[in-house]
């Protein structure tokens, strides 16, 4: 039996060299207070296994210490990952991982494909809403990937009562921001989305911001064609999608604790969900 290729292996833990290159730069440290007395990255590496086994904080397996005890308590790593969240950091090191592909140049930003995708919440929360096409309650987001499966903006969430549609313009200041930071043109670039994304006005956020969009014309119920001159499109493109973006999201399911959302604070849960986007742009190095 062949062995996959080493980048489909989606890292679930960091080594310290790994830690000490992509994350540590990124965290703050607090100025008062006692040491830790447990190496961050550790505590790191924990958070990483929540995200990866899905369970309940307290269940968490802890490694012990000499005298038989918990080395550190499951409230102090969730302790850290919630100032970390509130600072920022999480947000910072998935941004360093775009940063690190593109001086690598494992970037390839000629085919930008997006898409969104629906988790159901379990327990309830903020930003929630029924969806009757996926018939269940839950929250959206709408991401964007290169060729090479990098996720290389932030995602854009919404209750999942609402229209993908939108959501694009606001996901595009999002990849124009990216881009500027990391100093990468998307002048030319092609925009590969679904039927849901064709409008006038999407088009024409993607023309404005010179790239050029592939969608298929979506004949919404007509019984005749749509008058006026056809839009570009290219299937082969298009059939991209389903080994790009699409494949992102399954890669996002082996990390249990996005299968279900079960925290109600919607920040919580993207959080989680930005470290699983960084721990697919760091497929690469882990």
């Amino acid at each position: 039996m062949t062995r996959s290729p080493c980048w489909q292996k989606i890292p679930t833990r960091l080594r310290l060299e790994q830690f000490e290159q992509f994350v540590w730069p990124h965290l703050r440290l607090g100025r008062r207070g006692p040491r830790p007395t447990l190496a961050l990255h550790k505590i790191f590496n924990y958070i990483l296994q929540a995200l990866y086994m899905g369970c309940q904080w307290k269940m968490l397996p802890i490694d012990r210490n000499a005298e038989g005890h918990h080395e550190i308590h499951y409230t102090r790593i969730h302790r850290t990952f919630r100032r970390w969240q509130a600072d920022g950091c999480i947000d910072a090191i998935f941004s360093g991982s775009v940063q690190q592909l593109h001086q690598d140049q494992l970037l390839d930003l000629s085919v930008i494909h997006g898409d969104g995708t629906t988790t159901a919440a379990k327990k309830g929360g903020d930003n929630l809403g029924y969806s009757g096409h996926k018939h269940l309650k839950g929250d959206k987001v709408v991401a964007l990937c290169d060729r090479n499966c990098n996720v290389i903006a932030p995602f854009i969430s919404a209750p999942g009562n609402r229209n993908e549609s939108p959501l694009l313009r606001d996901a595009l200041p999002s990849l124009t921001a990216m881009a500027r930071a990391i100093g990468a043109g998307l002048h030319g670039s092609i925009v590969s989305l679904d039927g849901v994304y064709d409008c006038r006005a999407n088009r024409k956020a993607i023309f404005n911001r010179g790239m050029t969009p592939n969608i298929p014309e979506n004949p919404r119920g007509r019984k005749t064609p749509k008058r006026g001159r056809k839009q570009r499109y290219d299937p082969a493109i298009f059939e991209e999608r389903f080994r790009t973006i699409e494949r992102v999201f399954a890669w996002e399911d082996k990390f249990r604790r996005l299968l279900l959302r079960f925290e109600r604070i919607s920040d919580v849960h993207y959080a989680f969900k930005t470290l699983a986007y960084t721990m697919i742009n760091l497929r690469h190095y882990c």
